[in-house]
């Protein structure tokens, strides 16, 4: 029953990563519950995610291929910040970030709400009639900096990332979505990979949280095709709400 438990986590955290962005959510807790030290259930559930995120990342293939040369500069982006989140969680006491990550979650899903009328008031300010589809450095920074706490910790990463893009970007949701699954794509594969090597890993866990997460992150992405830009934005600021007053 545990291990079904773990693979139901997994299943459930796929979907999650593909269209809230917010799967540690759900499998984080599970793995807790079933009495793993957090760090060792951190770096287990960042590895075992991987597979809910590449999956999702195959599912959004078609929006990725619209911006290809975007989608690769989130890759880098993200790289980069993620090897310094996760060396920052190796290194640094755990409740470093405690207290500040929960309000960074709920700015993230003001941002989010707001985009639209924010990203109307920037092209009305900055770019007349022109849509911005190239990554500015600011966007570049905050982009980073996302990279850097998903490598760290990753709850609400999604929800940070969307907010991020959102703002700096005018693109359909579901093309910034898919970017979105990506860069958490990102930030697991550099961050499992550091965890493999130096970290407390239970594999066991990781490939049963794997299994669920593949199926889970591909039919994800399907699921957030389908979904109405509005009604995606109220589950995106839903799920980043809850997992702020979860972690408060």
């Amino acid at each position: 029953m545990q291990q079904f438990a773990v693979v139901a986590a997994g299943f459930g955290a796929g979907v999650l990563t593909s269209t809230v962005g917010v799967a540690s959510l759900l499998s984080f807790p599970v793995l807790l519950a079933l009495g793993l030290p957090p760090v060792v259930a951190n770096v287990s559930n960042t590895i075992g995610l991987i597979a809910g995120s590449l999956s999702g990342s195959f599912g959004y293939r078609r929006e990725l291929m619209v911006r290809p040369r975007l989608a690769w500069f989130v890759v880098i982006t993200c790289t980069s910040g993620a090897v310094v989140g996760a060396v920052l969680l190796l290194c640094l006491p755990s409740g470093v970030f405690e207290a500040a990550v929960p309000w960074l979650i709920v700015l993230a899903c003001l941002t989010v709400g707001v985009q639209p009328w924010l990203g109307r008031w920037l092209r009305r300010n900055d770019e007349p009639g022109g849509r911005r589809t190239a990554l500015s450095p600011g966007t570049i920074v905050f982009a980073a900096l996302t990279g850097v706490y998903g490598g760290y910790f990753g709850a609400g990463a999604g929800v940070m990332m969307m907010a991020v893009l959102s703002l700096g970007l005018d693109l359909d949701l579901r093309v910034v979505n898919a970017l979105k699954t990506l860069a958490l794509l990102v930030a697991n594969v550099v961050a499992g990979l550091i965890f493999a090597l130096v970290a407390d890993v239970d594999f066991a866990v990781a490939g049963l949280l794997a299994t669920g997460a593949l199926i889970g992150g591909y039919a994800g992405a399907h699921l957030g095709r389908r979904l109405p830009p509005t009604l995606l934005r109220i589950l995106i600021i839903t799920a980043g709400l809850t997992t702020a007053v979860t972690m408060l």
